[in-house]
């Protein structure tokens, strides 16, 4: 049973500098499991995009999803500094 939610941006990617997938959730672990199991289908599983990046957690869902809205309007480039800043490897 779920008593919270967290809020949180993601950030996938299919290998280091591949293709990116930026997404917004409210349980990040299970989450991260529907794209690695491909139930979510779509674009992650289209273009193998398993693995997590780079996240941040909110406390409110509105924000977080302003912050994604954010993110994807960003360049390619900024959003590797923003990963690459983070988790250099």
């Amino acid at each position: 049973m779920k008593c919270d939610i967290q809020p949180c941006i993601y950030i996938m990617a299919s290998g280091v500098r591949g293709t990116q997938y930026t997404g917004v959730t409210s349980d990040l672990p299970a989450r991260l499991w529907q794209h690695r199991e491909g139930t979510t289908g779509g674009f992650t599983s289209q273009y193998a995009v398993h693995r997590l990046v780079h996240f941040e957690v909110f406390g409110a869902m509105d924000a977080a999803i302003t912050r994604e809205k954010q993110i994807k309007n960003w360049r390619r480039q900024w959003k590797i500094n923003l990963i690459e800043d983070a988790n250099p490897h």
